[in-house]
């Protein structure tokens, strides 16, 4: 099948050597390789999560389509079209796609110095200002209520009366502490129905391993771009927190290990609010710390919800993974809130308020 594929681009199977690349949890990516010819990215879409490839495509078209058009410098790996014409290739079953491989450059799979995180969230900022005068509704939903903490806990509360009845009795009183959440949950609702906070161009995965770093360490551009939807700043600016500031990841068993680097949120705002400070309403930015706390605690929902559903969405590597990485998150977000007045000072630093 892999030779098919090849032939769908216009090259032949026979010049090419494949080899696996990167450790993406949601696709399947292979480096094509040879000699000469040039390098370049096959992945296989994971179509359990991302149901309707072709709304990613449209999405890209679009987005493409603008930066022709209004930015023709800025770089963004976009896939490669098959030689009909079409940006990906089904065969049995299955979706390929292919993008120029980025030459000279590595991504990080942590973020391991002030910075990584500082270049990682400029390219962040970058990524959604260059689309500041577009309209992000006209994007599709790939994947609908990715971001929607209301949806969240809608989720939340219907494994609370419907999950495993076992896990429920056992696991009360953390389901009453994640029940203390609640105001972040109110928060973003009056979030949702306020003229304020704008609709923006946003890419929902700012993970450290989504920005291609060139030999100097300096950020090249955003890559993985299947999230790409309309949606508030939050989600971005508020997973960098989440993923970046503390040394110990969501996996970490020993919450011990679980702390705040401060000179990494100077970091993250300073890169991040280079260029989107210019595109966020003064009452948006007053959010900046929120944004953490939105994200942390999302997540936290996430993972306690899977729990009490028996581990149906993201599986377990050992009895009561999904608990320990819940807790590990509701561990994060005690940390992240005593930080608070360092935040505000660093706002206040920036001329911008807090």
């Amino acid at each position: 099948m892999m030779q098919e594929v090849l032939h769908s681009f216009g090259f032949d199977p026979e010049q090419f050597e494949l080899s696996p690349l990167g450790s993406g949890l949601i696709h399947q990516t292979w480096l094509v390789k040879a000699g000469g010819v040039g390098s370049y990215v096959l992945q296989e879409v994971n179509t359990s999560v991302f149901k309707k490839p072709g709304d990613i495509a449209a999405n890209m078209d679009l987005l493409e389509q603008h930066l022709r058009e209004f930015h023709p410098a800025y770089f963004l790996p976009l896939p490669i079209k098959t030689l009909t014409g079409k940006p990906f290739v089904q065969l049995k079953g299955e979706t390929f796609r292919m993008f120029h491989f980025v030459r000279n450059s590595h991504a990080f799979t942590r973020c391991e110095t002030p910075q990584q995180a500082y270049e990682a969230a400029r390219q962040f900022g970058n990524f959604t200002a260059a689309f500041s005068h577009f309209n992000a509704e006209k994007l599709n939903l790939t994947i609908p209520g990715f971001h929607d903490l209301s949806h969240r806990w809608a989720q939340f509360q219907y494994a609370i009366k419907n999950g495993s009845k076992e896990r429920l009795k056992k696991n009360q009183n953390d389901i009453d502490l994640f029940s203390k959440g609640y105001s972040i949950v109110e928060t973003f609702e009056l979030i949702k129905s306020d003229k304020d906070f704008k609709q923006h161009v946003i890419h929902h995965d700012t993970k450290i391993s989504n920005i291609l770093f060139d030999d100097m360490d300096k950020g090249i551009c955003v890559i993985d771009l299947d999230t790409v939807m309309p949606g508030y700043f939050i989600s971005d600016l508020g997973d960098m927190m989440r993923t970046y500031l503390s040394p110990a990841d969501e996996e970490e068993k020993d919450f011990s290990k679980i702390s705040i680097r401060t000179e990494y949120v100077e970091a993250i705002l300073k890169g991040y609010l280079e260029k989107m400070s210019v595109c966020l309403s003064e009452k948006e930015i007053r959010y900046c710390f929120y944004s953490g706390e939105f994200m942390i605690y999302m997540q936290a929902l996430r993972f306690m919800t899977d729990h009490l559903n028996n581990d149906q969405y993201y599986g377990a590597r050992y009895e009561n993974h999904n608990l320990v990485r819940a807790l590990n998150q509701i561990c994060l977000l005690e940390q992240y809130r005593k930080i608070k007045p360092e935040f505000q000072s660093v706002m206040a630093s920036f001329g911008s308020p807090s």
